[in-house]
This record gives structure tokens, sequence and C-alpha cells, in this order.
């Protein structure tokens, strides 16, 4: 499929990877629809942040992914629907899980009953490599089981089954893009990397982590929103689910000391039980087979994690970025 002008809707365009998507598909010649979400403060989230030659290139759609009406609206006259507007923090899914049921399982539910009513040509909803759980076996395929070890992945398995169920009820034309661990500018600082960094570059000597002998498996932002391009434009891939990963693992402990070493840092990196998820919901292992992207959308990273991380941090290390976290130490 030929990108050029078409219309694409990025739902969670305000979050981390959908401001990063916006620009992406921007450079493709795309006309894009951002949906944010409606607040009183008018606030757009880091789309912001970006210059205003970009931002008045976008269609911005203030509203609710909760709210079927609102998203029937975002959906009209659309080509193709990119879904990543979730909750996505997992401590606050044992919190308010059914936060998590609202937004994550009705609202992409909400997506696939408009898209039903509409000629679209693509549907592309978002999973997380969390539906997987611990790794039974790795490298981890589309193929290993689920395992709900969060109220969060129970939401985003249900999300996946809402959205596959409609392909095959309606022949609804959607695919499910599973990234693994993403990283980058503009991520939260409750992620592990950003966690990290931040805590350095606060000066703190001594950085308090959860556990640290889970591995992860990290793909940064840019590589990503390529992945989400090249499903776009491949034909024929309508019930299929993708995984995005790097097809390597790193432990916390070891990206931590990475990490330290990319900043030149003195410091002592610790665990703290405060930070730890409970015991029987703690992801152990996560390690991508993405030869399954490779095969069908001919994607595979271009950063290295090491070009990664430093671009990253590069990214947090200016002041003006850094001063948009309100706390290292948010919930």
């Amino acid at each position: 499929m030929n990108l050029e002008n078409k219309k694409v809707l990025i739902t969670g365009s305000d979050g981390f990877i959908g401001s990063h998507l916006v620009e992406r598909f921007l450079k493709e010649k795309c006309s894009v629809r951002a949906f944010v979400f409606y607040n009183s403060f008018n606030s757009w989230g880091w789309l912001d942040t970006l210059p205003t030659e970009i931002l008045n290139q976008v269609e911005i759609f203030a509203g609710d992914i909760r709210d079927p009406f609102t998203v029937r609206k975002a959906v009209k006259d659309v080509d193709i629907i990119c879904h990543l507007a979730a909750l996505i923090g997992i401590p606050y899914s044992y919190i308010a899980p059914d936060s998590y049921i609202d937004t994550n399982v009705k609202g992409t539910l909400n997506v696939v009953q408009a898209a039903k009513s509409s000629n679209l040509e693509k549907v592309i909803v978002t999973s997380t490599s969390e539906t997987y759980g611990s790794a039974i076996y790795v490298p981890i395929d589309e193929k290993h089981p689920y395992q709900p070890q969060s109220p969060y992945s129970a939401s985003k398995i249900s999300a996946d089954h809402i959205a596959m169920s409609y392909y095959h009820s309606f022949n609804l034309p959607v695919s499910i893009i599973r990234p693994f661990n993403t990283y980058g500018p503009r991520q939260s600082t409750r992620a592990i990397i950003p966690t990290i960094i931040t805590q350095i570059l606060k000066g703190k000597e001594v950085i308090e982590l959860g556990s640290l002998f889970p591995t992860r498996d990290l793909t940064y932002v840019l590589d990503l929103c390529d992945a989400y391009v090249k499903m776009c434009k491949k034909d024929n891939i309508e019930g299929e689910i993708i995984n995005v990963g790097s097809s390597d693992e790193i432990s916390i402990k070891d990206l931590a000391n990475l990490i330290k070493e990319l900043m030149d840092a003195d410091i002592d990196i610790i665990s703290t039980d405060n930070r730890k998820r409970p015991k029987k919901s703690e992801v152990s292992r996560l390690f991508a087979d993405s030869s399954k992207a490779r095969e069908l959308i001919d994607w595979k990273p271009k950063k290295t994690l090491r070009e990664g991380l430093k671009l990253t941090i590069e990214w947090f290390s200016k002041e003006e970025n850094l001063k948009r976290y309100k706390s290292m130490y948010t919930v």
C-alpha cells in the first residue's frame, strides 16, 4: 500500500509512542488525525512539545477512547487506524483495575466497532509482550501461551481477543502489533530506563530499582514506529499478530550498569521491596522471536541498545526535557 495522502487516525497520540508515530506518518506524507485525551487543561500531551510547523500539519481530535460516540466520530473518513490509546502502568493496575478494563478493553471494542461501520483499509491494534508473562520458552514467538500476571496484562489480552474476534466475525482488516519493551525520548519515568537516567541526572548516588534479575528485550522507539509503517504498507497481513523486539535480552542489573557506564556515573544500584511487583506478578524473562516481523514486513531494528541509550540519555540530559517530569518516583 502506498501511504501518501492516506488519512491515518492515531489513538493515544498524546503519549510516548503515539507522539513519535504522528511525526513518522507525517514523513510518509499522510494526513494525520491525532486522537488525544480530552481534558480541561486543553493539554495535548507530548504533541504540545512538537515544533509549530509540524503540529500545524496535524488534525487534533480531543475525546475519550471510552466513549463510543466520540470514537465513531474520530473514525469517520479515515483509511487507517493505529490504536495505541491505553493505560499502561502496571503498578497502577493493581490499584485501579476497573479503569484498565474501561480504557483498554472497552476502548478497543469502541475502536473496532466504529471501524466495522467504516470503509477502512487497515486497523493496527497495539498489544504488549506482557501478554506472554514470564517466558515458558525462549525466544518467545507469537504462539507462546498468554499468561495474565497483572490486571494490566489481563486487560491487554482481552483487548487483543476483542480485536481478533472482529477479524474472524466481521472480516475487519485487523492486525496486531506486539511490541516488547520500548524506550526512548518522552518515555514516562515509571519505566526502567528513564528511572535510572533521571535518578543519575538528579545526582543520586544510590539508584533504587525493583527486581534486578528479570530480563527485558528492548527496542528504540523510532524503530518501533518503522514497524507500524511497514505493517500499514504491507498487504495481506489481516488477522496476523506480529512480535516487534530486538531478539536479544538484558537483565535489569546489566542494563543499569550499562547506563551507568554510558553516563560515567559513580553510583550504587540496589533493589528495594517497595519497587518490586508482587512475587507471582513479576515477569522474569522477556526475549522476543521477531522472525515473523522480518519475514512478513521486512522489519528489524536499526539501533543497537547502546546507540539507542545514548540518544535517550542525550534527550533526558537537556534541562528543557527533564523539567517536564514532576517526579522520578511516580506510581
